[in-house]
């Protein structure tokens, strides 16, 4: 385990930091793997109702996979699946993350760093922060579930120009396009995440998490009600959330959620 990644907790916010600036966070295999083994812990962790990611300082969200990496674990097509494989379970495991997440981006991010801010929920970008996906730039072809989301985030059209052309774009054309949700002086972001994550942890998570699955679910293109989805619904009349809901409205007051 090395101290590339850690966790930050202010009450109900977690916050996961990439802590490697002097690479521009770039994200090592090792990295990568380490991404999984915390995210199963803050998932099993009743008191963290949002995730927020960031770098541990204004250098960078991320520039993406540590390309100096590439030669040993990326060379031969056999090297390069199971680099894909390990890189792509925790991506996967981000993006499936039951409760809600912010990628909160300053300076840059790029390749797999753009593709870990598109598994987020939300993506805060400080003003002329760059953002792009460069695996044009050396060969690459970028994955089928990371262009699925970019696609969904922007279209076919936006998306192809991005991947094709490999350019850089600004936050400010970012939120234009939908690619970015909030965009933020350097001095103000980290204020206007807060306040955003406390406006979602005041309401109840059953609520908040159920919802998420509920949405991933039609992403995932499901039309009607799963069972499970129908059950997961049903689930939470009889929760205690439901309850204090349901009193905190009669009482005229504020709901005080477990």
């Amino acid at each position: 385990m090395t101290n590339d990644l850690y966790v930050e907790k202010n009450g109900a916010i977690a916050t996961l930091i990439f802590n490697r600036a002097e690479k521009k966070n770039s994200f090592s295999l090792a990295m990568f793997k380490q991404l999984g083994e915390i995210l199963e812990t803050l998932e099993s962790d009743q008191h963290t109702k949002v995730l927020i990611l960031k770098g541990v300082d204004e250098t960078a969200f991320s520039s993406g996979a540590d390309i100096s990496e590439f030669l040993e674990n990326r060379f031969s097509a056999q090297k390069a699946k199971e680099y894909n494989d390990a890189t792509l379970k925790s991506i996967e495991k981000l993006y499936r993350f039951p409760k809600p997440t912010i990628a909160l981006i300053k300076t840059l991010a790029i390749g797999g760093g753009l593709e870990l801010a598109n598994s987020c929920d939300f993506r805060f970008a400080t003003a002329g922060s760059k953002l792009g996906i460069t695996a044009a730039n050396i060969g690459i072809i970028y994955n089928l579930t990371s262009t699925k989301r970019l696609v969904n985030l922007i279209g076919p059209s936006k998306a192809k120009e991005l991947l094709y052309t490999a350019k850089l774009i600004q936050a400010e054309e970012g939120k234009e396009i939908g690619l970015i949700d909030y965009v933020y002086s350097e001095h103000e972001i980290e204020e206007r995440c807060k306040e955003f994550a406390e406006q979602i942890i005041q309401k109840s998570s059953i609520a908040n998490n159920g919802i998420k699955q509920v949405i991933q679910s039609i992403i995932d293109g499901e039309n009607e009600e799963t069972e499970e989805i129908e059950q997961l619904i049903l689930d939470s009349f009889s929760s205690d959330d439901y309850k204090e809901g349901i009193a905190a409205f009669l009482e005229k007051r504020k709901p005080n959620f477990s």
